[in-house]
């Protein structure tokens, strides 16, 4: 048996890979101790704001921490927004000249 079977990228560095892009801030405070789980092996977050709509990825290390990960679901028809860059760019760019006061009204009938 040869070793045509082994990656030819070591574990950790797709570990690395993984991590960088799940951790988009590592900034963690503790908002609890000593929380055990309930007979259902449930885990209580009462004290974490969640909003209305998120759900989780979960993530396990080797050791048993813990990460979630919020996700929030979009409508297929609002997709095209994130795939489109130039668009994008330019919600931004109207957004930030609406903040700076640089606003015209227009009469939608000239349209």
């Amino acid at each position: 048996m040869g070793i045509s079977h082994l990656n030819s990228r070591p574990t950790y560095d797709i570990n690395i890979i993984m991590v960088s892009k799940i951790l988009k801030n590592d900034k963690f405070r503790k908002i609890a101790n000593n929380v055990k789980p309930d007979t259902k092996k449930r885990v209580v977050l009462s004290r974490v704001t969640i909003a209305e709509g998120v759900t989780y990825h979960i993530y396990c290390n080797d050791i048993g921490q813990i990460i979630l990960d919020p996700q929030i679901t979009i409508p297929a028809s609002e997709v095209w927004l994130f795939k489109d860059t130039e668009a994008r760019e330019a919600i931004a760019t109207g957004i930030k000249e609406a903040a700076e006061g640089k606003i015209t009204k227009i009469n939608l009938e000239d349209l």
